[in-house]
């Protein structure tokens, strides 16, 4: 029989994914504006920021910070999005304790993360791109929960 198991590099991995994480806030950061840095290092634990991107509203922020954000083109949704390519109720963001997700409302133009279009719910992590029509957001957690995140 033959041994599958990976051998073993003795690497502390729990480190290296600390160092990596920190490359990669520092490089989320370098892309905001003083004014968008600002915002998010002022987010509370357990919020989380989105800021557009590309479409109509370039440079928006949305705070996402209760348990259901619903983006979409109706006047009554948390999120207003105003393009013909997003359906009335498009997307909704839901927080789980610290954590967020966002899940496609049956779209006509579908919800994409990371250049994938979703089915069901789908977790974001820091500086994910949501794409909602035109619409493309990036997501920004609290850096006190990722700081805590970290520290694990």
């Amino acid at each position: 029989m033959t041994d599958n198991t990976p051998a073993s590099d003795n690497t502390d991995s729990t480190a290296k994914f600390g160092e990596e994480l920190s490359a990669l806030v520092g490089a989320l950061n370098s892309e905001l504006g003083a004014e968008e840095k600002e915002a998010v290092a002022a987010l509370p634990s357990g919020s989380a920021l989105l800021v557009v991107r590309r479409g109509p509203d370039t440079g928006a922020r949305f705070l996402l910070d209760s348990d259901s954000t619903v983006a979409g083109r109706h006047p009554e949704v948390d999120i207003f999005l105003d393009d013909v390519t997003v359906s009335r109720k498009h997307a909704a963001f839901t927080r789980d304790g610290k954590s967020f997700s966002v899940s496609d409302l049956n779209s006509l133009n579908g919800t994409f993360c990371d250049g994938v279009r979703i089915e069901g719910s789908v977790p974001l992590v820091d500086g994910a791109e949501v794409q909602v029509g035109k619409f493309k957001l990036t997501f920004y957690a609290s850096r006190r929960d990722l700081v805590r995140e970290e520290g694990r």
